[in-house]
């Protein structure tokens, strides 16, 4: 059975690789080598070298954007996974109502980016028009706004990840940790944590790459206002290429280095927090 599945395998495998090839591969390498362009459409590419990767670096609003998402995703990161760890703890001590709560935490992250965007634009300038201001008015607000908006999205999809890591603590480390006289904090920085490791990297994933990558909620909550000192990486990257005529290349140049930014940093991430498990 071993030797015909190595037989045909290739087969099998062949329609996938193909369509991972047109789908991905190809219009990667394209868009890698347009970077290095400029051009109007792809048929009339020019070849300009590191011309367009140098205009990105002396674009104030690269830099601005780069910023504000870095300490975005550091903020959300954090608060995302402390408040979906302290969720799935509470719903893991067997409460009544449990499986309601896990879905009522869940559904959030069932709404469209754009969606939840209008939502709570609506709902935080209802808010600030008692001090008669709006959301736009301040870049704080924006910053705030976003968190909010995404810790309320993700927080019970990461809740159920940390369910499910909780849930797989073998009662016997448990039972042994009560015997031999552990609080409760020991037992959780001791025995629940470290068994929760894969959980906790597949969060850290989720929660960074998400944040590092967002797009329709900052386009529907603020749109980059005011003065695109809201505006996230990939919001400038979009308003780069579709809002600047003549700037293709250069919003093509600032979405390979975004690439490259977010592979590297949950490359990263993963390398670091998979030694963790392997500790464990």
């Amino acid at each position: 059975m071993q030797k015909t599945l190595k037989r045909y395998f290739p087969i099998f495998v062949l329609p996938t690789l193909i369509a991972f090839a047109f789908a991905f591969l190809v219009p990667f390498g394209m868009g890698v080598y347009l970077s290095f362009c400029s051009f109007r459409t792809i048929t009339n590419a020019q070849f300009t070298g590191l011309q367009n990767y140098i205009r990105v670096f002396s674009d104030r609003d690269f830099v601005n954007a780069l910023w504000f998402t870095v300490r975005f995703t550091a903020l959300s990161v954090l608060t995302i996974n402390a408040f979906s760890f302290a969720l799935a703890l509470a719903l893991t001590r067997k409460i009544k109502g449990t499986n309601l709560f896990r879905t009522v935490f869940f559904m959030p992250n069932l709404i469209g980016g754009i969606i939840l965007g209008y939502i709570w634009q609506q709902m935080i300038n209802a808010l600030l028009l008692r001090y008669e201001t709006t959301l736009v008015a301040n870049a704080g607000y924006g910053f705030w706004g976003l968190v909010v908006l995404m810790n309320w999205q993700m927080i019970g999809y990461m809740m159920i990840i940390y369910v499910a890591g909780l849930q797989n603590v073998p009662t016997e480390l448990l039972e042994a940790a009560q015997i031999d006289g552990a609080s409760g904090w020991q037992t959780l920085v001791k025995v629940k944590i470290p068994m929760v490791m894969p959980s906790v990297t597949i969060c850290l994933f989720l929660t960074l790459s998400n944040s590092f990558k967002l797009f329709d909620q900052n386009l529907a909550l603020t749109a980059g206002a005011p003065s695109k000192r809201t505006a996230m990486l990939a919001l400038d990257i979009y308003n780069t290429f579709y809002g600047r005529a003549g700037y293709e290349g250069v919003g093509q140049a600032k979405a390979v280095l975004f690439f490259l930014l977010v592979a590297a940093i949950a490359l990263g991430q993963l390398v670091l927090t998979r030694r963790r498990e392997v500790e464990a």
